[in-house]
């Protein structure tokens, strides 16, 4: 046999020996787990999360062509780059394109909120029973297909925007002795309802039995925002209606500075919650414009206090591992607290539940037992960036719950330009950076 075949089947032996044993060992599955497209901010060193025994570590020489380098992190963002592994200096393992997004900065919030929000129309809460002049209850709404979460838009072809409103012309057509013409909006949907009023005992008027109500408020946190621009995100999750599914479909909505009076501490299977009351004269105030499933949005005025602004991470780099959160517990004063992430989910967009958190702080856990309502957008804070928010609570175990993505929040706002919050446009990396790990 020649030298060269039998040199060849030699180092053929070699490498599957070294593939069959290394496949066994965590960097050989690290490497294989090495995502085929990664994200960073352009002013990020490249780093892979690829763990090498510090004597195979020290043995990997990267080179970087300071040329390309200089041309792919200039001009348009998002901008590419290719990286190619080799082993040896000549075997190909892996290609990796990276691309490069312009970071944005933001101040981190943590203060607690006033949240009012205005539903568009009336929005359907509940059914109720009428007893008519014979002493029956009848359910007339219920059975002529109204819904609880319906949003009552108009009676009759005029628009409604209080329950008020809602009430008086519900009068009106029982009075004149005629079906009521009920615009309803289900879903993104318009629909129509005839529905007869009754004259109804308990109330003297007449009625169709519904509960309904046309605003809605509670506690929440901010989660950041830009000082020059007056642009906020807060909450982190969608504010829904009375079903607790589907979202509120608002006509305005405003937001105002709180303080926290008291504690209702959370245990397994009891959600607990903040206490607060509303500061109409406060330090600042915001207008809501959006209601999204990844939080309220709008802008901002007033006094702020100033923070520091922060890089917003990106969701590829966000990762398990220790973090803090930014929330009152008390009066407005806001405090850092220690979390851990245990789980990141960058591809669950669509819930809005992007990483798994766990509360490790002694001195929160003591006094609200983990997670609880009115925490819902508190800025989880991770390596000097905003990570992410608090969303929701585990009901059975309230040290641990949900929190959405920083950069989701990002996308919903005017910090970014449409065409360029996902990099959803660029088809084609336009620049290639080649890097050589070099092993042996």
């Amino acid at each position: 046999m020649p030298l060269k075949r039998l040199g060849h089947r030699v180092l053929g032996l070699v490498l599957a020996a070294m593939l069959l044993y290394g496949g066994l060992a965590p960097p050989v599955r690290n490497f294989f787990a090495l995502p085929w497209q990664q994200r960073l901010p352009a002013a990020a060193p490249i780093s892979l999360p690829w763990e090498l025994p510090p004597g195979l570590a020290r043995q990997v020489e990267v080179k970087v062509n300071s040329g390309d380098w200089s041309r792919a992190t200039t001009g348009d963002f998002p901008r590419w780059l290719q990286l190619q592994l080799k082993l040896f200096g000549f075997i190909p393992l892996k290609n990796i394109t990276i691309q490069l997004v312009q970071p944005v900065d933001v101040s981190p919030g943590g203060q607690a909120i006033g949240v009012f929000l205005k539903t568009e129309g009336v929005q359907v809460v509940g059914q109720a029973a009428i007893v008519d002049e014979r002493g029956n209850k009848v359910y007339l709404a219920r059975q002529a297909g109204l819904e609880t979460g319906d949003a009552i838009i108009a009676i009759d072809g005029q628009k409604v925007t209080s329950d008020q409103e809602v009430a008086n012309l519900i009068n009106a057509a029982g009075q004149a002795n005629r079906q009521a013409r009920i615009t309803i909006k289900r879903e993104g949907r318009l629909l129509t309802l005839n529905i007869h009023p009754r004259y109804c005992q308990e109330t003297g008027r007449y009625r169709i039995g519904v509960y309904v109500r046309d605003s809605t408020a509670g506690v929440g946190t901010l989660t950041f925002y830009d000082q020059n621009k007056g642009v906020f995100g807060a909450l982190g999750h969608v504010v829904t209606g009375s079903d607790g599914q589907t979202a509120m479909d608002i006509s305005g909505g405003r937001i105002v500075a709180a303080a926290i009076q008291g504690i209702h501490q959370g245990y397994r299977g009891q959600p607990g919650e903040k206490l607060g009351v509303f500061l109409e004269n406060g330090q600042f105030s915001g207008t809501i414009q959006k209601n999204t499933i990844v939080g309220i949005f709008g802008t901002i005025t007033g006094k702020l206090p100033g923070n520091k602004e922060i890089p917003v991470a990106l969701a590829d780099t966000v990762h398990p591992g220790p973090a803090e959160i930014l929330t009152v517990i008390e009066g407005e004063k806001v405090e850092s607290f220690q979390v851990e992430i245990e789980r990141v989910m960058p591809h669950q967009r669509a819930s809005g539940k992007g990483l798994v958190l766990r509360i490790t702080d002694p001195r929160l856990l003591a006094v609200t037992g983990g997670i609880i309502q009115g925490m819902s957008g508190s800025p989880i804070i991770q390596d000097g960036q905003l990570a992410g928010a608090v969303t929701h609570v585990f009901i059975n175990d309230p040290t641990r719950g949900y929190g959405v993505l920083a950069e989701w929040m990002l996308q919903e706002t005017e910090l970014v330009p449409k065409d360029k919050a996902r990099g959803a446009t660029v088809e084609t990396p336009g620049s290639f950076l080649f890097v050589v790990f070099c092993v042996g």
